[in-house]
């Protein structure tokens, strides 16, 4: 790739004196091949439509929403957590739940229910509700119990646990990590904090 600079040094003519005009160039529009990167682009690469959930529509209209849990009628939704939990040694899809909880919930800090930045509500009135995208074929040897335990405070309305995550090749089965065979099990989590 070249490049192109134009500057206006002063030329010395043949009697001496400098001549400060600047030589002439053709114009370059601004559609020109020379620079596509500065070009502004004029309308967006894709178009992706924004929609509300069932539950967000139904809640910016005032009506009842028919979704799922995760809009409790009986919980003011402040934030959604998202995470992401891997089991690459052992099989355990509870290992795999806890850790996409603690990936959810760690990397945030809610000091407003403690320090009770939000008028008329306290500590104790933290509210839960858990979404866990897990592997159909795994679903009945998830253990919600252990997974609740990962919360530190807060009441849990609900642990829903659907039909997601992965199992995928880990590439390696190492028996003395309790492996059974080389799968890596992927679980997602939401986590739905109000009061």
């Amino acid at each position: 790739m070249s490049i192109c600079l134009v500057s206006k040094l002063p030329s010395f003519t043949s009697t001496g004196s400098v001549s400060f005009a600047p030589k002439t160039y053709p114009s370059l529009s601004s559609k020109s091949l020379l620079f596509p990167i500065i070009q502004p682009p004029t309308r967006p690469r894709f178009q992706r439509p924004i929609r509300a959930t069932a539950a967000m529509a139904a809640e910016q209209s005032g009506g009842t929403s028919t979704a799922s849990n995760t809009s409790n009628p009986a919980m003011k939704l402040l934030f959604v957590e998202m995470g992401v939990g891997y089991d690459q040694h052992g099989q355990d899809i509870t290992s795999a739940a806890t850790r996409a909880c603690r990936d959810a919930i760690s990397s945030n800090s809610i000091p407003a229910f403690r320090r009770g930045s939000i008028p008329g509500v306290s500590f104790e009135q933290m509210k839960l509700l858990i979404k866990l995208g897990v592997p159909h074929s795994l679903q009945q040897s998830l253990d919600i119990e252990r997974v609740k335990s990962v919360f530190p405070y807060g009441k849990i309305l609900d642990v829903e646990v659907v039909d997601g995550g992965l199992i995928c090749s880990s590439g390696v089965l190492v028996e003395e990590m309790g492996d059974k065979n080389d799968d890596c099990y992927i679980v997602n989590a939401a986590v739905y904090i109000g009061y």
